[in-house]
């Protein structure tokens, strides 16, 4: 009998031994085949604070009251603002009797209350047109009255940033959401935003018993040089008030990110001579429907391009927070949110959820990173004796490895201890002794992998 069954018991010893063999195998093929990239920090080579610009959430027009069941899950990512939009068309604020201009707050109160609840300051969009206001009742046209709207601007004001009223401080209002498009508002001539502007920021500077809040604009579909220059001359000729420039962006390439970042800084320059705090209020891959909103594709998008915006940009608004309740009842339907509608089976928590998490471990100091190419792409900052490096693989095709070669320069000698967290497996830990101030490691990182390199120093610290 135990004859009988003994090589059953061979095969069940070695068989496990022989797939491991095998895996190995595979993953030193994988390695040996994979494009590296040599990633240099230098511990040593400070360029100025990081600021978690990330930490700045948008909701579109999907729902009411869409963050009712996400407390937490918003509250986990510590936004520091959240925007929103369609203010007036969405929660009736505004009507007419007699003539009369006649505010009701409770709805958006509502609102407001469930962004204060999740830790966030409301960044309120002033869109769209109240019907009550508006000619043929339209909310994307213009006021049959102009005074009107400056009316509601102003009650909005000092409702919300209002001493006696709900007395908050801090708040950012931006003048529409999206002027080139809905609406189809232009610089001058007939429906001319920069009217739209003038009444609004005439409004708010009417507000009295304010707190401190910022007031501006145009937060158009994408940075347009026609835009901005006629905007800031008129802006500058009629003494306006005008405390931030803003647009959106979509686009799969984060290099496209940056470039608009430096067009404006230009623009600004030439045509006003000074700068303005820059806020990215709506940006993402596509703003179509997409399986890669749904996917790792849209989590590494999101790093890379965060990682090309870092000192650039004040504020990058991600759009956006939850998605709205798909018609066909699906989970997952190509939607921009970071979280899926609790219609169909519950919240659940998409990939790029999960690369804010990671990004939130980016504080402290920005350190010198050298290395990125067309799809390695990072920063790295020093925060007390730890030092952290985020580095992402964004690759659409969803198919290249890649070997990365990492040095960390001009570190103290000492014994450290070295953690790598990855988005998609887990950690890894362990022990390093540095010698001749220098540390040298390897990481694989696979399609639209993302991991966080964490340094810390002991006793000694990290540089000398």
């Amino acid at each position: 009998m135990i004859k009988r069954f003994a090589p059953l018991v061979v095969i069940l010893v070695i068989l496990p031994l022989i797939i491991l063999l095998v895996k190995q195998n595979i993953q030193l093929i994988l390695r040996a085949k994979a494009k590296p990239v040599n990633i240099v920090v230098d511990a040593n080579a400070v360029q100025g604070p990081v600021s978690p610009i990330w930490q700045a959430l948008a909701q579109g027009g999907e729902e009411k009251y869409p963050f009712k069941n996400i407390e937490k899950e918003i509250r986990a990512l510590r936004p520091k603002y959240i925007r929103i939009d369609h203010i007036y068309d969405f929660y009736d604020v505004v009507s007419q009797n007699n003539g009369r201009l006649k505010f009701n707050w409770n709805e958006l109160d509502k609102m407001v209350d469930e962004i204060l609840k999740t830790g966030a300051l409301p960044f309120i969009s002033l869109s769209y047109m109240p019907p009550a206001i508006a000619e043929n009742g339209s909310i994307t046209d213009e006021p049959k009255n102009w005074r009107d709207w400056q009316t509601v601007v102003r009650a909005t004001v000092e409702h919300f940033s209002g001493r006696t009223n709900r007395n908050l401080k801090n708040v950012i209002y931006e003048v529409w959401n999206e002027p080139d498009l809905f609406g189809g508002w232009r610089i001058g001539g007939q429906k001319n935003y920069l009217l739209l502007y003038q009444y609004a920021v005439k409004g708010a500077q009417q507000a009295k018993k304010t707190n401190s809040f910022q007031i501006g604009g145009p937060s158009t579909t994408a940075p347009y040089q026609n835009w901005l220059g006629k905007f800031l001359t008129y802006v500058s000729k009629n003494n306006l008030r005008l405390d931030f420039y803003s647009w959106h962006r979509y686009s799969l390439k984060p290099g496209v990110f940056l470039d608009d970042a430096d067009r404006i800084d230009t623009w600004l320059f030439q045509n006003a001579g000074y700068t303005l705090p820059k806020y990215l209020t709506e940006w993402g891959s596509s703003s179509k429907n997409s399986p890669f909103h749904d996917n790792r594709v849209d989590a590494a998008h999101l790093t890379a391009t965060i990682s090309q915006l870092i000192q650039r940009v004040d504020l990058a608004f991600v759009f956006e927070i939850k998605d709205g309740p798909d018609p066909e009842g699906q989970k997952y339907w190509g939607r921009w949110g970071l979280l899926t509608h609790e219609q169909a089976g519950g919240v659940s928590k998409k990939p790029k959820y999960n690369s804010l998490l990671l990004l939130n471990r980016m504080a402290g100091e920005r350190i010198k990173f050298n290395g990125a190419d067309n799809n390695i792409f990072g920063f790295a900052a020093r925060k007390n004796d730890t030092l952290r490096i985020i580095l992402v693989n964004f690759d659409i095709k969803n198919k290249g490895l890649r070997r990365v070669f990492l040095t960390f320069k001009n570190l103290k000698n000492g014994i450290y201890s070295y953690r790598e967290i990855f988005s998609q497996q887990p950690s890894r830990n362990s022990t390093e002794t540095i010698i001749n101030h220098l540390l040298r490691k390897e990481i694989i990182l696979g399609a639209n992998g993302i991991v966080v390199i964490e340094l810390t120093a002991g006793k000694s610290g990290l540089t000398n």
